[in-house]
Formats: C-alpha cells, structure tokens, sequence
C-alpha cells in the first residue's frame, strides 16, 4: 500500500477517526470534534500523514451537497410554515443581536469590517447535533421543545442558505449581486418544471425499484447542484432546491433515510479536511480571540435566547432550556467559515479563529447540555430522558 495512495489515506482517516470516536462517545463528545481534531493531528500541519488535501476537499464537498440535499427533502411547506411562524421573531432579533457582538469581537482584535462581519455572521447559527440529538423525544414537553429549537434551527438554516448564496458568488470571476439574484428564481422554475413533468412521474412508475430511486435521487441532487454552479450559484445551493423539490412527495422519506450513510461518508472528510488546514503553528496568534469569541457565545447566546423566548411566552424554565442547548457555534459556521476563505473574504487566520471558537463551544456546551438538561445520556438519573 502506497503511503501517500487514497486508499491508504482512507485508511489512516477511517480508523483513526473511528478510535477517536469511541473515546469522545465515552466522554459524551460530539464526534465531529473527534473528526476534526483527527485531521489536526494527520494533516500537514500535524504528523503529515495526509499530505495533499486537494482530493480530500474535493470529495468531502460532497457531504455538504448532500447534507443540504437531505435538508431540503424535511421542508415540507406547510408544514414549514406553520413551525417558522412561531419563531421568526425570535430568530429574526437574536440573529440580528449575534452579528453586532461578532462584528464587534472582530473589530475589538482589529480586523477589517468584513472579517468581523463574517464572525457576526458565525454566531447567528447553532449546532443542530447539539441542539436536536441531545434532545429527547418521549417526554411531553420537551415534544414543544422540539418544535421550538427546529423552527429556530430552520430560520437559521434559511439565513445560513442565503449568506452562502453571497459569499459564494464571489468565488466566480463575473458574478455579481444582480446575477446571483436573477439566477435564483430561474433555478427555481427550472427545478419546479422538471421534477413536476419529468421526476414526480418517473417516480410514481418505477417506485417499486427501490435501487432505481436511490440512484435517480443522487443523479438529481448531483444534476441540480451542477446546474446551479453553471448559473453563477453554488452546488450547495442547488443541491438544496433540489431537496425542497421533492419535499412534498411521500418518497422523500425513502431518500432521506437511504442517503443518510452517504452523507455521513463524506461528512466525515469534509470535518477532516477543515481539521487538517488547521494551521498549528499560527495557534498563539489566533488563541486569544478565538476563546473571548467562545466565552460571548456560550454566555450570552443562552441568555439572548432565554430573554426571547420568555418575551413571547414560553414558560421560564423551557425558556432556559432552550437557551442552554443553543448557546454554541454551529456546524454550519464551519461551512460558512470555509467559503468565506475560498473566496477571499476572509484570512486564513481570522477563518481560523473561527474553528477554534466553534470547537470549544461545542466541547463546553455539550457538557453544559449533559450535566443542566434532559438528555438520553445525562450523566445524572434526574435528567436521564430517552
């Protein structure tokens, strides 16, 4: 086996990231941590053990397609609509909140006004792993919990779409706004035509082979995103109306579920190959920002959300729960973190800075989680819900 063949490198990533794992379940860690720091630890700038990163970046891309893909297929419209009327106020005011305390961080350790916007922009959004699979499902309460922190998730999301849309479009050469905003309700159009008069139809007469629909929906996601990015969109983006498209169909479900392990493939490269460009050596210089942006997002996130929540009527205690389970940064701010550098944007440091708060925020937030809140692996048998 060649060291530096792909096969080679799977092989290193796979079984260090699946040791690594075990230990960060034992220690109730989410395990996009453990991915992460794998490729800190066998990137170049660690052990070199995985040297070129071009191909692996390339291939994790992927995950995001799909992980938006899979997005779009939970957003059914009505039911969307009726859960984001709930929390649109809420989301609309805190996203607006958590901007002007990035942009003001950022400008506190003088970075440009676009840098420091870019933070702001991190901090609107939350982890879903943290936020949904710590939550558990069988208690009454905690049901409308759910449908709070998804409505507030789901806006997020939205937001999340339309900031990738822009810091994406400066990735080409001649897009520009007006280009990135006519080319959206094409895509749209375009989309809504073919899946109603060509996809929903090849669907209802071939469902029964499982197998064929399971290649028709990747051969649509992938399709779809390669026809956003030849529009002046990003994949992502496409992959992402391509999910919404399908939302109302009863075979969406199928996808979802049959797509689930693909996603998580190559979600596991792409934290990876986010770990692995962690530049080590310029820690001292981003180490000081990184943890005060940490320390505001897990102080005052919770509260925000708390003081929201309980303004338009939700019970105290739900409030602080709520809070508590949103006060981090998201795997989303990682993406955005991500584009933002291939854009030119922002600096590989400042991009840097923006891991290292979003690790320790999940790091300390799901201890928060654990040891304050009902969860299916609360260390305490009070909080123990499956």
């Amino acid at each position: 086996m060649q060291p530096d063949s792909l096969l080679f490198s799977f092989f290193l990533i796979f079984t260090s990231v699946a040791l690594l794992s075990t230990i960060a379940l034992f220690f109730r860690q989410p395990l996009l941590v453990a991915y992460i720091v794998v490729g800190v630890t066998l990137g170049p700038y660690g052990l070199s053990y995985v040297s070129d990163l071009s191909l692996l970046s390339d291939i994790s891309e992927f995950g995001i397609i799909f992980l938006l893909f899979l997005l779009g297929l939970d957003m059914q419209p009505a039911k969307l609509f009726v859960t984001l009327k709930k929390t649109f106020l809420v989301t609309l005011i805190s996203s607006l909140l958590f901007i002007l305390l990035g942009y003001s961080t950022g400008l506190l350790f003088s970075l440009s006004h676009a840098e420091s916007l870019v933070i702001g922009f991190t901090l609107i959004f939350s982890s879903t792993i943290i936020g949904i699979k710590l939550l558990p499902t069988t208690v009454l309460h905690q049901k409308h919990m759910g449908e709070i922190m998804v409505g507030i998730l789901l806006m997020q999301d939205f937001i999340a779409i339309f900031i990738l849309v822009f810091l994406d479009s400066g990735n080409r050469e001649h897009s520009n706004t007006l280009e990135v905003l006519l080319a959206l309700p094409a895509l749209l159009v375009m989309t809504y035509l073919a899946t109603r008069f060509v996809l929903i139809k090849l669907i209802a007469r071939f469902d029964h082979f499982r197998e064929y629909i399971f290649l028709l929906a990747i051969g649509w996601c992938l399709g779809i995103a390669e026809l956003a990015a030849g529009i002046g969109l990003s994949a992502e983006i496409g992959a992402f109306v391509a999910g919404v498209s399908l939302a109302t169909n009863p075979i969406s479900q199928f996808i979802a579920y049959s797509l689930k392990p693909l996603r998580d493939f190559f979600l596991v490269l792409f934290f990876f190959s986010l770990g692995a460009q962690f530049n080590i050596g310029l820690l001292g210089e981003i180490i000081a920002p990184a943890m005060v942006l940490a320390g505001l997002t897990l102080t005052i996130k919770p509260v925000v959300f708390r003081y929201l929540l309980r303004r338009f009527s939700e019970r105290n205690k739900l409030a602080w729960d709520a809070g508590l389970r949103l006060g981090q940064i998201s795997e989303f701010s990682l993406l955005i973190a991500f584009v933002a550098t291939q854009s030119g944007v922002i600096s590989e440091s400042t991009s840097l800075i923006i891991q290292g708060a979003a690790i320790i925020t999940f790091l300390i937030s799901s201890y928060v989680v654990v040891l304050f809140c009902p969860t299916p692996i609360a260390i305490s048998s009070k909080l123990r819900r499956d």
